[in-house]
């Protein structure tokens, strides 16, 4: 459902259909968004390649259509305890500076429209228990839950670059 309609707007070459369409979805008990601008598609669980030495959020690469893309446990990244992986776990395929990245989340929700008049900055509370406090630019009270709204260019931190840098290399040799 939430797949179908990411391509319909992901068809749409209207950046002005995009504007505040976040596809949002569930991580632990919290709920995040992130722009739409950013997803390619939403893809089903799928064979990991492990990589070894990186860190444990890096889950490893996937084979999508002969392009090897690195994928990150959204839930690892937070810190949060890792959980085993059902069939609501997907994997939402984001490009981020030209680097196309998978997402791993336990549950997509739903594309949301949240207009800038609804988004509030994140309150500074001192507090660093929140490892994904850093990574979130708002917050957007949608029905009757909050929305945790990321930066993916926060969120896919220098080392996963690394690891593609490499991977390219070894394809070229």
């Amino acid at each position: 459902m939430a797949e179908e309609l990411v391509e319909e707007l992901l068809e749409e070459d209207d950046s002005d259909s995009q504007k505040g369409k976040f596809m949002t979805f569930q991580t632990g008990k919290e709920y995040f968004g992130i722009s739409i601008s950013y997803v390619n598609e939403i893809i089903a669980m799928q064979p990991i390649t492990p990589i070894p030495e990186v860190d444990n959020y890096i889950k490893g690469l996937i084979n999508l259509r002969g392009k090897i893309i690195p994928v990150i446990d959204v839930r690892v990244r937070f810190k949060m305890e890792p959980t085993e992986y059902t069939d609501r776990t997907c994997i939402i395929v984001i490009d981020v500076k030209s680097t196309v990245i998978g997402l791993i989340v336990e549950k997509i929700e739903e594309v949301d429209t949240i207009l800038d008049d609804d988004i509030v900055p994140p309150p500074s509370l001192g507090h660093k228990e929140h490892e994904h406090s850093k990574y979130v630019y708002g917050l957007a009270r949608t029905g009757n839950r909050v929305k945790l709204l990321l930066d993916p260019e926060r969120l896919i931190k220098q080392e996963i670059f690394n690891v593609l840098e490499d991977i390219q290399e070894e394809e070229q040799s």
